[in-house]
């Protein structure tokens, strides 16, 4: 058996479940989790430089120089799970049918451990590093980022620029496009801005038995339908123009015409784009959805108060504030009120043509020497997005395959990681450390 999935199955039964509600965080488990991380890769810990950051884990495996440095990324907090729909205890990190099983094997611990996997065996091997290699571990990726967030800003204070930075994120997938048929592996150089706004309205309230026409929740399902109605422009940004053209070469005619030169017909393109499916709807425009609704307390009380939170994905072009100006206009109505409760713009488009992205696509072809490299925007929020303000090659990829029902199992039921590709994705980064020169 591998050992490196029973390193993996050990951390998934560490429940490090993140909540914004800190009295539903259990931090025995992610101390538990650190322990358990310190015994499993003593190498990583007796010979580089370890700093707390909160709950974060920032190591700095000195290299021959300090300059061009690299930061690998990765998080080990997990989103909650409802136990029933598991075929599996998600917390048992079963080994069976050549996969390991449980919360986190993909997002993030299966990717946190090919990183120190990579680093331990490098380390055995007496290897050492060109550049400084920097493992950035955070715990609080699936609330907020503000581990990551602090990390950065502790290396910057500390001068460190980094050359280039590689987070979870796009993975190597078979049929990412209608009509490409070799594997493509997906760098997210971008990602969309997050967004979660509140839409709430009032009223006087009173007795159910005696309600009035167009009360608080009315008004509100009218906002939330007129949204859902008329969703945000669909267009192709620059580094969906990128991606197009990386795959036209292995579309076949007539749409190989098309995806090369997908910008002379951006806007029908993007349209028919967004009707494909799910995943190509969200590459093109910003996407929005209720994700909370609150009303009355009580089946015969008129609400008082209505609310419900809209979770907005902000493509590439566009801002927290163009996006809460469009809300205002689409609802129409000024009873109905609209802030943000959180909110961050669209991550920068890091550089393709440089030598950091060159370096990547090395490991890529060493690793999945049939894949072909292809920039994208990450649709999902990641920590890399708070190196973006000091690097321009922050890169989001994990080097693993996954099936379309694997991408679907993150942050819901059954979630497995294969064993070979976790042995894979460890040999894409020591290629990558040993690659640095």
């Amino acid at each position: 058996m591998s050992s490196a999935a029973e390193h993996l199955s050990a951390l998934i039964r560490c429940r490090t479940v993140s909540s914004r509600d800190a009295d539903e965080v259990d931090q025995a488990e992610f101390e538990r989790f650190r322990r358990t991380f310190a015994d499993l890769y003593p190498r990583l810990h007796a010979e580089t430089e370890l700093t707390r950051i909160g709950g974060g884990l920032l190591y700095r495996w000195r290299g021959r120089s300090d300059a061009r440095p690299i930061v690998l990324m990765a998080h080990y907090d997990v989103v909650p799970v409802v136990v029933e729909d598991w075929s599996r205890d998600p917390f048992g990190g079963e080994i069976a049918d050549g996969a390991v099983h449980g919360r986190g094997a993909l997002d993030d611990k299966g990717h946190l451990v090919a990183v120190a996997e990579a680093v331990e065996s490098l380390l055995a091997e007496g290897f050492v590093p060109a550049h400084d290699v920097y493992l950035s571990f955070g715990d609080t990726e699936e609330i907020s980022g503000e581990t990551a967030k602090a990390i950065a800003a502790h290396l910057t204070s500390e001068g460190v620029v980094p050359w280039l930075v590689n987070d979870e994120g796009g993975a190597v997938v078979q049929g990412a496009f209608p009509g490409v048929k070799p594997q493509t592996a997906m760098i997210g150089v971008s990602e969309k801005g997050v967004l979660d706004v509140l839409l709430e309205t009032t009223d006087a309230g009173g007795h159910a038995s005696t309600p009035t026409r167009r009360g608080a929740t009315a008004r509100l399902a009218r906002a939330i339908v007129r949204i859902d109605d008329h969703p945000f422009p669909a267009r192709l940004s620059r580094p969906i123009v990128e991606m197009l053209a990386a795959i036209a070469p292995h579309t076949p005619p007539p749409l190989r015409q098309v995806l090369a030169n997908a910008d002379r017909v951006n806007k029908p393109l993007a349209q028919v784009l967004s009707k494909v499916g799910a995943e190509t709807n969200a590459i093109v425009r910003t996407t929005t959805t209720t994700t909370q609704l609150s009303g009355s307390p009580g089946a015969n009380v008129i609400a008082s108060r209505a609310w419900a939170n809209v979770n907005i994905r902000i493509a590439v072009g566009e801002t927290v504030t163009s996006v809460i100006e469009r809300l205002r206009s689409v609802i129409g109505d000024d009873s109905v009120a609209v802030s943000v409760r959180e909110g961050s713009d669209p991550a920068p488009v890091s550089r393709t043509d440089n030598e950091a992205f060159a370096l990547l696509c090395t490991a890529v072809a060493e690793t999945y020497p049939d894949a072909v490299v292809v920039p994208y925007v990450q649709t999902g929020a990641t920590d890399s997005r708070h190196f973006a303000v000091s690097s321009d090659s922050v890169y989001r990829f994990s080097p693993f395959t996954m099936t379309k029902e694997q991408r679907a199992s993150i942050h819901t039921s059954d979630e497995l990681l294969h064993v070979e590709d976790l042995e894979r994705g460890i040999a894409f980064f020591r290629t990558l450390v040993r690659s640095h020169s």
